[in-house]
């Protein structure tokens, strides 16, 4: 069952944003979680971003994370909500729509602290997905194929522990070997058992690992170690072969590298000149870029800038870990690299925005170095630099967002026929006071004078298989232009249409053949460009007129003339029928799939009636029904065919 919901308008912000490639093997996509809307966007050649589907989930989207399974060719995506389950999407590019390939429940519904859905992590190889809860519950799902290669998903295995909160979660990359997740987490039982505050004042944060044994299907504590108390995100370092393994513990003013069996490595976070000494520098997102040969890592601080993290290694052991001043850019949720050479940053306040590298940060700049780390009395050297504008990162387009909405008033202050909403949005110097109106956004593309005043504008295609019209045609009262669309819409003079006349209606027949309809007769245009004229008899002409891809239908004053296309694309006039009165409109419906024609055709008159006749050779327009009305039809519409 599908329930139709319409908010205003839907939401703009985006809390979570995931790279990957969802409908194709080379496709370079965006899954973007709004709160309770999951799009899927795409850059296109252009360098636009484009919203491929968007989705309403009926529910508060808490945390998102891709995975591809081994021999994969697409990424299929884990969301965590409110709603106490896990839930496994797959995107179905043949009908548009993310497919719910798994669903689990495992707990209450509702964002508690106790029920898992906060923080989500896989494992690099997509074996397996660690999601958890802010404090004790932890549950391990086991990724799989079954013999016909599709997904399955093992009941959940427990990593439980009381009296825990949990900061963040990551998946580390240890090539093939047991899943490791390693997790930033506070026990606080001995400071909720002690009413002096004493203990809370020495509680230590733990980086620990888990690891999950694939033969004997449980999960395990493998190794706990204290960790600077301002930490708060975790990165993987890549290994299994491609790396050292492990993690980037990213804390206040610090990036630490650490590992099991493997020292601390520390470096400081370089800051601006002009930042209180009192103020902290924290990361607030990250995007990774992996390749064979190389991988670093983009960070971004709380106030907007983004540092560039590589690490010096020399096999599994890392000798230095360096932060390099990368760029400024508005402080986001998220951020993503694209192997194509874009950046998408999802901003906490303001427009998103999709940037291109135009440099890796390779040039001389800012860098802190953890072989350079000096430790003081007062703590350890800072490393200071000036932002400046943007020089590895070009803006190349933008979303509009609306977050957040600070205060809103709804007032005619333009004196139009419908209020507008008035918005003040966005955060210090990306603040904008939005106008709103409702109805749809509209592109112009393109502008073409016009000679005289139009009386009817026509689109139609130049065959039956074609996606898009190829021509508009414009009517006034003596004659007729035609403009091709093309990469410009220009006049054109080669589509065989009458321009001397005015135009009262167009047809693209079934055998990819053109009909013009003017006051004095029917020009029927050949896909080979042969024209057929059908002139009117005496000094009629015709006033209304009808058509579907194999029918046509027109009225000279009270006579009704109807016309079929044959099998050898030559169209007959068949029948004619005296109406009794004037004809005031008259409709035929589409011919139905599988039929040969419409069986109806509708015809309302000036003597206030609307009256059904048959077209099928037996009725030769016979009337099969009539409707008096209490005033002059002025439109009618045929919905069935029949």
């Amino acid at each position: 069952m599908h329930l139709y919901h319409l908010t205003l308008s839907r939401p703009s912000g985006i809390q979570s944003a995931a790279y990957g490639n969802f409908s194709g093997a080379k496709a370079q996509e965006i899954v973007v979680a709004r709160g309770k809307v999951l799009e899927l966007l795409r850059p296109n050649e252009q360098g636009k971003l484009v919203t491929v589907l968007s989705t309403d989930v009926f529910g508060c989207i808490r945390a998102i994370a891709p995975f591809r399974i081994t021999g994969a060719p697409v990424d299929y995506i884990i969301v965590g909500s409110d709603s106490g389950r896990i839930v496994v999407l797959q995107y179905d590019k043949d009908r548009n729509t993310f497919k719910k390939v798994h669903q689990e429940t495992y707990g209450k519904s509702g964002c508690r602290r106790l029920v898992p859905g906060q923080f989500l992590t896989v494992d690099p190889k997509g074996r397996a997905c660690m999601i958890a809860a802010v404090e004790k519950q932890k549950f391990v799902y086991i990724l799989n194929r079954d013999n016909a290669a599709n997904l399955t998903i093992s009941s959940p295995l427990e990593a439980h522990k009381s009296h825990n909160i949990v900061f963040n979660i990551v998946g580390l990359d240890c090539g093939f070997d047991n899943p490791i997740f390693a997790a930033i987490e506070l026990d606080y039982s001995e400071a909720d058992q002690d009413p002096t505050g004493e203990a809370a004042s020495q509680v230590q944060k733990h980086l620990t690992f888990y690891e999950l044994d694939l033969g004997l299907n449980h999960v395990v504590r493998k190794w706990s170690d204290p960790v600077d108390n301002g930490a708060n995100l975790l990165i993987a370092v890549p290994g299994g072969g491609d790396g050292p393994g492990g993690v980037l513990v990213c804390a206040e003013n610090f990036i630490i590298y650490k590992n099991q069996d493997h020292e601390e490595v520390r470096a400081v976070i370089p800051r601006r000149n002009d930042l209180p000494g009192d103020r902290g520098v924290l990361i607030v997102s990250y995007a990774s870029h992996k390749k064979k040969a190389y991988s670093f890592f983009l960070v971004q601080s709380e106030y907007g800038d983004i540092y560039k993290v590589t690490l010096e290694t020399a096999g599994d052991t890392v000798k230095e870990v360096k932060v390099k001043y990368f760029d400024t850019l508005p402080p986001c949720a998220s951020i993503c690299v694209l192997k194509t050479g874009f950046l998408f940053a999802a901003s906490e306040t303001g427009n998103h925005a999709l940037y291109q590298f135009i440099g890796t940060g390779d040039d001389e700049d800012v860098e802190a170095s953890s072989l350079e780390c000096e430790e003081l009395e007062e703590g350890y050297r800072p490393v200071f630099f000036d932002p400046r504008p943007l020089k590895n990162l070009l803006l190349v387009d933008e979303v509009p967002s609306l977050m957040p909405i600070t205060d809103m008033k709804v007032a005619n202050l333009l004196g139009e026929e419908i209020p507008q909403v008035y918005a003040l949005t966005g955060r210090g110097p990306r603040s904008a006071l939005a106008v709103l109106r409702p109805g749809l956004a509209v592109t112009e593309l393109a502008v073409s004078p016009l000679p005289g005043q139009p009386t009817a504008v026509f689109t139609v295609r130049r065959a039956v298989g074609d996606e898009f019209d190829a021509y508009i045609v414009v009517s006034f009262t003596n004659a007729t232009l035609v403009f091709s669309i093309g990469e410009e819409v220009k006049e054109t003079n080669d589509s065989g249409f009458l321009g001397t006349v005015p135009t009262l209606h167009t047809q693209l027949l079934a055998d990819n053949s053109l009909l013009q309809i003017h006051p004095n007769g029917l020009r029927h245009i050949r896909p080979d460009r042969r024209i057929n004229e059908w002139k009117v008899p005496g000094r009629r002409t015709i006033t209304k007129a009808t058509t579907n891809e194999r029918q046509v239908a027109i009225a000279l004053g009270g006579e009704v003339i109807y016309f079929e296309l044959d099998n050898m694309g030559q169209l007959l006039e068949t029948e004619k029928k005296e109406m009794g009165d004037d004809v005031a409109c008259l409709d035929i419906a589409p011919v139905p799939e599988g039929r040969a024609r419409c069986r109806f055709l509708v015809v309302g008159c000036y003597d206030s009636t609307v009256r059904v006749l048959g077209v099928d050779p037996e009725d030769g327009l016979r009337g099969l029904a009539l409707q008096a009305l209490p005033a002059l039809p002025e439109t009618v519409l045929l919905l069935y065919g029949g």
